[in-house]
């Protein structure tokens, strides 16, 4: 699954690379999904093929610390490309003459810019808060990977803080991206709704691979975030975590490369080069 993660993102970076058909905002915000979805299986997948390899399931205090904050940045460096790649959609079906003006490479690049400093804030504010652990020696966390949520509960501070936290992290990274994207789509229907009959389901099709990824990104993430505050099942956690730490980024190429001519028609002139 590693494997088929890093070559479906990787041969999309690829494409979107070599072909000057693809040199535009919406496969430039794609490529950047891609490469954040890499960093972020990667940040716990290859630190578990390590464990089965060596039959042991230890990790330091710092590497928790370091794989947490990394998972962190990568997974908010998602919700934000995201949401940046809804307001393209908007952008692109509200306003398709001025779409080249308004979505120049300038602003393309400081939309990505923008996700990332946000995204490297909140790996900070976790840090912070997650510092305030005291170095334990034998402690037991019943997942794959240092799953932010359960390091919270870890703290030495009451469990009503850490779940102020958790609902306040979830509000900033999940329901206000979320909130952005469905104000997107409301003005994407909008617009939809007034083309002739024609017209409607080619310009809706450009938002339907968006829209599976965004589904299957969020639903997967805030359960697992906030059921460690409601639910003590490591099994569960542990399923929901497998879903969204490693099918998601996996299934994202798919979702994007299988209902997309254009990828599809520049992996074919990618083959044929190779070939």
């Amino acid at each position: 699954m590693y494997l088929i993660t890093m070559l479906g993102n990787l041969l999309i970076i690829v494409a979107v690379s070599s072909d000057s058909h693809l040199h535009t905002p919406m496969y430039f915000f794609l490529s950047n999904l891609s490469l954040s979805d890499i960093c972020f299986v990667s940040t716990t997948v290859l630190k578990m093929i390590v464990n089965i390899q060596t039959h042991s399931r230890v990790i330091s205090y710092v590497g928790c610390l370091t794989q947490m904050s990394l998972f962190i940045l990568f997974a908010d460096m998602d919700c934000m490309l995201l949401t940046v790649m809804a307001y393209d959609r908007f952008v692109a079906i509200s306003h398709p003459l001025h779409y080249m003006v308004i979505m120049h490479p300038q602003l393309c690049g400081f939309l990505v810019l923008v996700s990332l400093l946000v995204s490297m804030l909140g790996c900070q504010v976790h840090i912070l808060f997650v510092v305030q652990i005291t170095y334990f020696k034998n402690v037991e966390i019943s997942n794959f990977y240092c799953d932010p949520s359960q390091l919270l509960d870890l703290t030495c501070s009451d469990s009503f803080s850490n779940n102020i936290f958790k609902y306040l992290a979830v509000t900033i990274y999940g329901f206000f991206p979320i909130s952005g994207i469905l104000f997107s789509y409301y003005k994407i229907i909008s617009s939809i709704l007034r083309i002739p009959s024609g017209g409607k389901y080619k310009a809706f099709s450009t938002c339907g691979s968006h829209l599976s990824v965004v589904c299957l990104f969020y639903g997967t993430a805030i359960g697992v975030y906030l059921q460690s505050s409601v639910s003590n099942s490591p099994k569960k956690n542990s399923v929901a975590s497998v879903m969204y730490a490693l099918v998601t980024p996996m299934l994202n190429p798919f979702i994007y490369s299988l209902r997309n001519r254009d990828i599809k028609s520049a992996l074919w002139k990618l083959q044929s080069r190779i070939i």
